[in-house]
């Protein structure tokens, strides 16, 4: 159990669900060559990762309010696994919701990398499997995520490659004026859904500029299908003095 005081509040509470992580191996120079100083890659036998994310946001509140409007709507990430002394974590790349307004609180509360493209999600659920599809539009493309599981899902080992790259307590960044910031996130452990089939159609160099064009040539070395969970999301905080911010895209 974490021990915290009494008058700290949570930032944002949600529901994440329907989480389709695509994995890719990485070099480590790669990954540390995108992070601003202060953090390290987190590696798992000697390897570094990055993981395009697609979620689903619902019934989200600010600091206990609703936001009418904006308390469901679908993400799409790209982040890498990163450390900072002995706290494992993830930092995020550029993150893609739907609305402007969701993605300018974002910014302003976090200072996290938030864009607005029109993005949508499908879900089929039925009783012996769940089709889950994040389709997006950006730069004058269609990019999809098709990912079908099977159920039930299960609670994969604690020194499995899927447990490494789902379970995170820490969410990284800087704030403005270039101190790196850590955000303490809250979730029971995820189970996953075995993968029947999985499909990516996805120019990573229009989404992700051209720093990140390598990867349409790469192959995945991990399809998870997340149920997830309710989140509590912790105000950042500051982990060390201020740093010039490495430019990510």
């Amino acid at each position: 159990m974490v021990l915290r005081d009494a008058m700290r509040l949570p930032l944002l509470t949600a529901g994440w669900s329907n989480l389709c992580m695509v994995t890719y191996r990485l070099a480590s120079d790669i990954v540390a060559s995108r992070l601003p100083p202060g953090l390290e890659p987190d590696t798992l036998n000697g390897q570094s990762f990055a993981s395009l994310v697609g979620l689903t946001f619902a019934d989200t509140s600010l600091l206990g309010i609703g936001c009418p409007g904006f308390r469901l709507f679908p993400e799409l990430n790209l982040r890498v696994y990163v450390r900072h002394g002995q706290a494992r974590g993830v930092l995020f790349i550029r993150e893609l919701v739907p609305s402007p307004v969701v993605a300018w609180l974002a910014r302003t509360l976090y200072n996290e990398p938030y864009e607005a493209s029109p993005l949508t999600v499908h879900v089929q659920d039925s009783e012996s499997t769940l089709a889950v599809q994040y389709v997006l539009e950006r730069a004058g493309t269609i990019h999809k995520i098709s990912v079908v599981g099977g159920k039930p899902p299960t609670v994969p080992a604690d020194d499995s490659l899927e447990h490494f790259l789902k379970e995170h307590r820490w969410g990284f960044g800087t704030d403005r004026r270039g101190r790196l910031l850590r955000y303490e996130v809250e979730h029971p452990t995820w189970a996953i859904y075995p993968i029947n089939s999985f499909e990516l159609l996805f120019d990573w160099g229009k989404v992700y500029g051209p720093r990140w064009a390598f990867l349409s040539d790469a192959k995945p070395i991990s399809i998870i299908l997340a149920a997830g969970s309710r989140i509590t999301v912790y105000s950042p905080s500051s982990c060390g003095s201020s740093v010039e911010v490495a430019a990510l895209t």
